[in-house]
């Protein structure tokens, strides 16, 4: 058949209404905050994922990243994340108990004693039955946990060594109502300050000393402020990649996948990297100045005993809760 001129634009009109169809509507640059500084390694995986999200997806997803609490502090920003002002939100399951209490369970304090107990805790029973709550609460939750370490104790004035050092301590802890409570129990003043605002609290002498994994006393320049490291290893947390479920659920299938394809890569490398930094961090802190401290771990827990701390969080949590946390942990209380 002859080609015409109106042949042709017809043609061609069609060609671009079904590219136009075919075309994925959700081109657009998406916004993921955190309260991490922009040197630690969860984000520097992050960043690769994105990276390659956006080369799958021909450019059409594109994330854009907000370190160090710039749309504001972790409840502010999972607000913003609940309203869909922003898209992803990587957030640590003690800031998100006060949302969904039972997203501190892996936080209860003394209940695991290395990585590899954790996560055969996070990637099994206990992991699903926090996801489940958050989902249920209208948050997308990525299936893999990053590590964000065991907590320590830094202190300015003195280092911690046995229960009886907390008592009276002015402590920084996260906006946690489980952190507050161990801390209480060991007769501390644990008082909550966003990440973002923890070195000028220290530098001011607000509070003496804070609680932290070695990576983000490192990444937070904390050593400048801070004398002492207890490696108490008290509590472990990890970082929940979150993203608001409306939008989550909009988004195409193939880009579903490739997402969380990503992030999964993302996370189970971070796990490796966070082992392998944690030697260097310790001789770069000691080498900063900061002196190490070895606490006996077992005096604590069975100051923690005596307390009402266990039994008290049994409650909160729920037994059926507890008893899925115990599979891993063994008896605690």
């Amino acid at each position: 058949m002859k080609m015409t001129r109106r042949s042709f634009v017809m043609s061609a009109t069609a060609a671009v209404t079904t590219f136009s169809i075919v075309k994925p509507a959700f081109a657009a640059t998406y916004k993921l905050a955190t309260n991490l500084p922009a040197g630690h390694p969860m984000l520097a995986r992050l960043q690769e994922a994105a990276t390659k999200i956006k080369a799958d997806t021909n450019d059409e997803f594109d994330i854009r990243f907000f370190p160090n609490s710039q749309l504001g502090g972790d409840l502010e920003v999972l607000s913003q994340l609940r309203s869909g002002a922003i898209q992803f939100y990587p957030l640590a399951g003690a800031q998100l108990s006060n949302l969904v209490p039972i997203a501190s369970l892996n936080g209860v304090g003394f209940a695991f004693n290395t990585i590899d107990e954790v996560w055969k805790a996070m990637d099994g029973e206990v992991g699903t039955l926090i996801r489940n709550a958050l989902t249920d609460s209208g948050l997308f939750v990525f299936n893999e946990m990053f590590d964000n370490g065991f907590r320590q104790i830094t202190t300015g004035s003195k280092p911690i060594e046995k229960p009886g050092d907390l008592a009276g301590v002015h402590i920084r802890v996260p906006p946690s109502p489980l952190s507050t409570s161990l801390f209480k129990a060991f007769g501390a003043a644990p008082q909550s300050i966003s990440f973002g605002e923890v070195y000028t609290a220290l530098q001011t002498k607000l509070v003496d000393a804070q609680e932290n994994p070695l990576p983000l006393v490192d990444s937070g320049k904390f050593y400048e402020v801070q004398k002492y490291v207890s490696l108490s290893n008290h509590m472990w947390d990890g970082f929940w990649i979150l993203a608001n479920g409306a939008f989550w659920k909009k988004l195409p299938p193939e880009t579903q996948e490739i997402v969380s394809k990503r992030f999964r890569e993302a996370a189970l490398a971070e796990r490796k990297d966070l082992v392998e930094l944690t030697g260097s961090i310790t001789e770069k802190l000691k080498a900063a100045g900061m002196t190490f401290v070895e606490p006996d771990r077992e005096a604590f827990r069975s100051a923690l005993n005596a307390t009402s701390f266990y039994a008290d969080w049994k409650e909160k949590f729920g037994a059926e809760a507890w008893a899925t946390l115990e599979k891993y942990t063994g008896k605690l209380g």
